[in-house]
């Protein structure tokens, strides 16, 4: 087993709870967190990381308090202005997985405007997952498959896991190797529903903001760890039976 993961999953949370020990706005633990991104973004692909995928706003995240939904909307478009062209020189290629159609026109402008730059780079594949759930991604999924049968260009009967996996948000990647969670919660929070089924996961208490390259390192030494077996015993994954 790769001693690093090719696909690293994030869930990035504690921003508010970061804020709050300092007796500051929540808004401000998301601000701060922005720089835990970069940190992070930097070290995957100092390590070797292939791909990473961070959790940044989740289709349940809209019931939050006006105010901190509308500053989240301003730093998303705000991050995406200053460090898109960064990226870019660092052959990150960028895309935004979830459904924009919630989204400000200038938001869902300059994200177009983020892929199209980096779209042919062949770095570390960065997808920011914005108003994108798990349950989402998969009933999408089904309605372009039936579709497809409405169509009249599959039957019922094709429809296999392989061909509903073919619709998902990523389905050009590995699944994710490693699933981390920061803020001590221990929960997957619908996110990446299906490719999740095999994968690592790391729960740390470490809140976002505080998430950094040791932090990181210490996840990935824990799932260097791990024997993935994927349905097989142990021994057979060892190589100790024909």
């Amino acid at each position: 087993m790769r001693r690093i993961p090719r696909h690293v999953a994030i869930v990035m949370d504690g921003n508010g709870r970061w804020a709050q020990e300092r007796y500051l706005p929540r808004t401000a633990g998301h601000r701060a967190g922005v720089g835990a991104v970069r940190k992070v973004v930097e070290h995957c692909a100092k390590r070797g990381v292939e791909a990473l995928t961070l959790f940044a706003f989740s289709s349940e995240n809209w019931r939050r308090p006006e105010q901190e939904v509308s500053v989240l909307m301003e730093l998303f478009l705000s991050t995406l202005e200053r460090e898109t062209e960064k990226l870019h020189q660092n052959g990150v290629r960028l895309r935004i997985i979830g459904d924009r159609a919630a989204f400000g026109e200038a938001l869902r402008e300059r994200m177009d405007a983020a892929e199209s730059l980096t779209r042919s780079n062949t770095g570390l594949q960065l997808a920011i997952a914005a108003n994108y759930g798990g349950r989402w991604d998969i009933v999408q999924a089904a309605q372009t498959l039936a579709e497809k049968v409405r169509r009249g260009e599959l039957s019922p009967e094709q429809i296999t896991a392989d061909r509903l996996q073919q619709q998902l948000a990523l389905a050009d990647l590995p699944e994710p190797d490693l699933f981390i969670r920061t803020g001590g919660e221990r929960r997957i929070s619908n996110f990446l529903l299906w490719q999740l089924a095999y994968t690592e996961l790391y729960f740390t208490p470490v809140l976002w903001p505080e998430f950094d390259e040791e932090a990181l390192d210490l996840a990935f030494e824990d799932y260097a760890g791990r024997q993935r077996r994927f349905g097989f015993t142990g021994d057979q994954v060892a190589g100790r039976m024909p």
